[in-house]
């Protein structure tokens, strides 16, 4: 079982940044793939980023690379999400999500997360 709270979100403007944190209980965090994903008003919730449970690869959105990078402290169970270059198009509620133990696939649809936190919103004023 895996408990995730997400915090840093909040109101920023357009070229600023922001780092989202994720921080998960349960002692066995790092067998866990992570992934970020995003829901803005009136819209299905979209992947993010996500870094496999090594920590040694790492995939993006194309409207996120180059401006996002998701990183992981195992020592400290927690993810990391940093935003550059922020944009209107940014805003929308943030969400972590944990898929099973040592679980490899594509990460980019929910279906393959078990565990997901509450989000934190992020909005990116013009």
């Amino acid at each position: 079982q895996l408990e995730l709270v997400e915090s840093g979100g909040g109101l920023v403007q357009a070229g600023g940044s922001l780092r989202l944190s994720c921080a998960a209980s349960g002692r066995t965090f790092s067998s866990y793939a992570m992934g970020w994903f995003r829901q803005a008003p009136g819209k299905e919730r979209e992947f993010v980023a996500a870094i496999n449970w090594s920590g040694d690869s790492t995939y993006y959105a194309d409207s996120v690379k180059g401006r996002f990078t998701i990183s992981r402290d195992n020592a400290k169970n927690t993810v990391y999400l940093q935003m550059n270059s922020l944009k209107p198009e940014d805003t929308a509620v943030y969400y972590c999500a944990a898929t099973g133990t040592y679980y490899s696939g594509s990460y980019y649809y929910t279906s393959e997360y078990s565990y997901w936190g509450q989000g934190t919103q992020v909005t990116v004023s013009s």
